[in-house]
């Protein structure tokens, strides 16, 4: 058996909802044992957050799936003096503490990085908020449409028709959370050289901004304001959505060879001489009176038949597919991408697994997402709590 790579890493999971779960899924799927500490009254929000009803009922929402597989759950009210106190014995061997509250709230409860560092001098501890732990706006609340809005995201997004538009799914959060498995991973591999835990404050706001890059750096370097271009693309023409006989296509002739091969494959030679479009800067010039011409001929074929015309002649190209038709495409199913995992009382399910591919440590599905506070007994049992101490403790809701 493949050993993993993250194997006897030991995290503490303190997060809802999705930008820390996302984070501490991955750490999961590469073998570290993540331990989510859950409120007892619900535990993480996403546990009551999708379009199933009976899931929702048994705090096993479709949110909460999709970002918690083989992770194990304990209830603890950090809140309460016993519960802050269990909470200190379990990061004496931890190696990672990660959450996602507001800046303060973690130093409120006395359990904030520099108490357990003092304790734990080798824990690495990841915060995540919308803001970062300092500055004017660090105290806001933050939700992914609101970074959405604040990173200038939706205002690039869409055309004169429609804009602003935010993306249409949470990506700030999820690259957020992806900013966060990265830099505890960077983190890791320092202490394995150096010893030294420490303290990382990543900020949603932060980590959405350079994945615009392109754009900004027209803004910053070439002074030139983003221009709403909806499915167009500003790097080439004709580069973007085009319609056909039954939908739509994408094609990227990003080169010029591959606009000369446009022309030949859709039998309109003649405008690889136009003026208005014989060299690149022109035809982004004019892409709106290029678009016309070539879908006059895109909508005499149907999509499929244009992407197999266009890509043997190295032009790339594909079909528009909907959310369904993409999870389960043949490239998706060969990449293995999808993974069936049993859910007690629903069946197999199916989630995402690792999409980096290791050839020597790969990431892997073992679990099913935990019911809340599925591992108490083992987790604390481990901590020699004691079966009586752990019904006491339940008792009186601090577990």
């Amino acid at each position: 058996m493949s050993r993993k790579i993250l194997a006897g890493i030991k995290v503490l999971d303190l997060t809802n909802v999705l930008s820390g779960p996302f984070t501490t899924l991955h750490l999961a799927l590469l073998g570290a044992e993540v331990i989510k500490v859950e409120n007892p009254k619900g535990g993480d929000l996403a546990r009551c957050l999708g379009i199933l009803p009976e899931l929702n009922k048994r705090l096993m929402g479709t949110s909460f799936i999709a970002q918690n597989c083989n992770k194990k759950s304990v209830t603890l009210n950090t809140k309460s003096d016993e519960g802050k106190a269990i909470f200190l014995r379990m990061v004496r061997d931890a190696d990672v503490v990660v959450e996602n509250f507001r800046p303060g709230v973690m130093d409120r409860l006395g359990i904030g990085y520099k108490v357990l560092s003092e304790i734990n001098p080798k824990l690495i501890y990841c915060a995540i908020s919308g803001f970062g732990q300092t500055g004017p706006d660090a105290l806001k609340p933050a939700y992914d449409q609101i970074i959405q809005g604040l990173s200038g995201e939706m205002a690039v997004n869409g055309d004169e028709r429609l804009n602003p538009l935010r993306t249409g799914f949470p990506v700030c959060d999820t690259v957020g959370g992806l900013n966060a498995a990265f830099a505890v991973m960077a983190a890791l591999f320092h202490r394995e050289r150096t010893g030294e835990g420490q303290f990382i404050d990543i900020a949603l706001l932060d980590s959405i901004m350079p994945l615009m890059g392109w754009v900004a750096a027209n803004l910053l370097i070439g002074q030139q304001q983003p221009t709403l271009m909806g499915n167009d693309n500003f790097t080439a023409a004709p580069s973007g959505t085009f319609k056909t006989l039954d939908g739509h296509i994408n094609i990227a002739a990003n080169k010029q060879e591959q606009w000369e091969a446009v022309c030949a494959v859709l039998g309109c030679p003649e405008l690889k001489t136009d003026p208005r479009f014989q060299e690149r800067d022109t035809r982004k010039q004019n892409r709106k009176l290029l678009t016309p011409l070539l879908e006059a001929k895109l909508v005499a074929k149907a999509t499929a038949v244009w992407v197999h015309e266009l890509n043997a002649m190295d032009v790339p190209s594909g079909e528009i597919l909907s959310l369904e038709q993409a999870l389960h495409q043949p490239q998706m199913n060969h990449r293995d991408v999808l993974k069936k995992v049993p859910l007690e009382g629903f069946g197999n399910i199916e989630v995402f697994g690792l999409t980096a591919l290791f050839e020597k440590t790969p990431g892997s599905i073992e679990t099913p997402p935990p019911i809340l506070g599925e591992h108490n007994a083992e987790i604390y049992t481990a901590f020699g709590i004691t079966e009586s101490e752990q019904m006491e403790l339940k008792h009186k809701g601090v577990i």
